[in-house]
């Protein structure tokens, strides 16, 4: 019998992210302009920004971004629409708007069916259809591990951004996605239990919150996937030059995610995350299990915004920085 999808890789969708820390050291001193560049680049690898901007003219500006990984549910049409969701988030992340995409497909050939991997195509597909993004082809290669997920090409209003090195001191925090989805998604992997609710807001665009964000004349805002809530808000709170304070309490989570945390079921990717913050965050008497929750490796998670937009909650805010980049009170 055929292994279940995700027992053929070593981690979960944004769990499997090369550590923070790890990363940031490998990428240090890598951000070097050309001498004669064709456009302005307006957002790059500086402060670790969710996608590249580049002005092409007054008024318009190409956003790009790629985004994949290993199987993070057993549905290969699930998984498919996640990975695209997923990677089309960071598009919306800096207020731009998709428009051609093309995928990105690792696949063990000889051990995992086609038919498998063309489920895993539809799916991502069907979520670009529902952007209204062109899939215009793509790239695979043999693997041993799968993976997959779309390069990601969007538009966008040179002047009307979101980047998350534009956070002022008195200005509200939004999220706009319940946290969770890395405990239930570690779950799912080792137990076969399905959670449809996580899957639902996985495959949830990024769209409208990215759109709300500008209509309410948001700057700033980050998406939240595999560094945790703490980490992406620790990259915006250093990026921005202000302190970030978490509202624990404030904060929405999935139905099940506490009690996957108490059975165990957390991922190498968050122990990571919080190892990461821990020593530029404040917590006070936060305790432990709100702590793994807050650094929760997401998949497909929502944006966490510097502004308020409606029915989302709003779970702490930027003030003057401190001693410590982040609180948690």
């Amino acid at each position: 019998m055929m292994k279940r999808l995700t027992q053929y890789a070593h981690g979960g969708g944004c769990a499997c992210k090369i550590p923070p820390g790890e990363l940031e050291d490998v990428v240090a001193g890598l951000n070097t302009a050309p001498a004669q560049p064709n456009a302005e680049l307006l957002v790059g690898l500086d402060t670790g920004d969710d996608a590249a901007v580049v002005r092409l003219r007054d008024g318009l500006a190409t956003v790009a971004t790629a985004d994949f990984f290993t199987p993070v549910v057993d549905d290969p049409y699930d998984w498919g629409r996640i990975a695209a969701a997923n990677a089309l988030s960071d598009v919306y992340a800096v207020g731009g708007r998709p428009i051609v995409a093309v995928n990105l497909l690792a696949w063990p050939r000889e051990v995992l069916p086609f038919d498998l991997a063309r489920e895993v195509l539809r799916g991502g597909l069907d979520v670009a259809a529902q952007a209204g993004c062109h899939v215009g082809g793509g790239h695979s290669v043999d693997d041993p591990e799968p993976k997959y997920g779309m390069a990601v090409t969007g538009v966008a209003d040179p002047a009307a951004l979101l980047r998350n090195d534009t956070g002022k001191p008195g200005v509200p925090l939004t999220l706009t996605k319940p946290l969770g989805l890395g405990v239930l998604n570690n779950r799912h992997k080792a137990t076969g239990e399905v959670f449809d609710h996580a899957v639902a807001t996985m495959v949830e665009l990024n769209r409208d919150a990215s759109a709300a964000a500008l209509d309410a004349g948001a700057v700033c805002a980050t998406d939240v996937t595999g560094f945790g809530l703490l980490g992406h808000l620790y990259k915006l709170a250093r990026a921005s030059g202000v302190t970030a304070v978490v509202d624990a309490a404030a904060v929405p989570y999935l139905d099940g995610a506490r009690a996957s945390l108490r059975d165990g079921y957390v991922s190498g990717g968050t122990r990571r995350n919080l190892a990461w913050v821990a020593p530029h965050t404040d917590f006070g008497a936060t305790p432990q299990e709100d702590r793994l929750l807050l650094a929760d490796a997401q998949t497909s998670g929502g944006l966490l915004i510097a502004g308020e937009i409606p029915g989302a909650p709003v779970i702490g805010e930027l003030v003057p920085a401190g001693d410590t980049p982040l609180v948690v009170r």
